[in-house]
């Protein structure tokens, strides 16, 4: 995207339209370009628990030039100085992880703001800002342009959304099951009843503040039931552990075939 161009995808989010979301995991520029090309609406590059630095970060960016997708990050921490960094690449969309107040999801609202309204570093010789070239531009529009959302994954956040769900300018919530999950006691399985019982109850209320409502899925089937319930974005697949099924799928079809045990 080029300087003050608007970020399409956040305007599509906003109007409550469905974008769909692939993980980019493997810190790897090609799998960015391979999914890129495959025609997802957003990729997004996880910083959290994948491998990969700054400088990944870009090349991973750099791989998606020219095509559709729009580069999201899932923040490493709630941390403002990684946050400006990671804006600085290029990033148009910040997934802000274990976020569990309203004050704390202020602070990653600000930390993707320029002053007055936040506390962002302002420069024109990043990438994000062409490394000066129409800078100005850039500087002018990132404040709407870019997309925020904060992940709720704990019993605190859910007790506090109310409140965080008042910050105007948090664009949209992440539902992050099996922290959630785990953070309830109930070790890595969003499945549980009462843990259900839980995100609906984060799903009725961010829908009806009329905030963003995202989430991770493992496959499609359950991706299209969660956008059919009212998500506007599920992340559904992944560069690493999607390649992973299919691999082990491979292995064992051949295994089959030739009755190897």
């Amino acid at each position: 995207m080029k300087g003050g161009q608007e970020n399409w995808v956040k305007n599509s989010l906003m109007a409550g339209e469905k974008i769909s979301a692939g993980w980019l995991q493997a810190a790897s520029n090609i799998t960015a370009e391979v999914m890129a090309e495959a025609g997802f609406d957003v990729l997004m590059i996880d910083m959290e628990h994948a491998p990969g630095d700054i400088q990944k970060l870009i090349s991973q960016i750099q791989a998606m030039k020219g095509e559709q997708a729009v580069p999201f990050v899932r923040a490493p921490w709630n941390d403002f100085v990684q946050i400006k960094r990671i804006l600085d690449a290029g990033v148009y969309g910040l997934l802000v992880p274990y976020v569990n107040s309203a004050e704390e999801a202020s602070q990653a609202v600000k930390a993707a703001k320029y002053p007055v309204s936040g506390i962002r570093g302002v420069a024109g010789s990043p990438r994000a800002a062409h490394y000066g070239n129409n800078s100005v531009e850039y500087l002018k529009s990132a404040g709407n342009n870019i997309f925020v959302m904060t992940a709720v994954e704990t019993p605190q956040a859910v007790e506090d959304l109310d409140e965080i769900l008042k910050i105007k300018e948090l664009d949209g919530i992440f539902i992050g099951p099996m922290d959630l999950a785990t953070n309830m006691g109930f070790f890595a399985d969003s499945s549980a009843e009462s843990v259900q019982k839980v995100i609906a109850q984060i799903e009725s209320k961010v829908l009806k503040a009329g905030k963003v409502l995202a989430t991770v899925s493992g496959n499609t089937d359950d991706a299209f039931a969660k956008y059919k319930r009212g998500y506007n974005m599920v992340v559904f697949m992944s560069d690493t552990t999607t390649l992973g099924a299919v691999a082990r799928e491979r292995v064992n079809e051949f295994k089959k075939e030739f009755e190897i045990i």
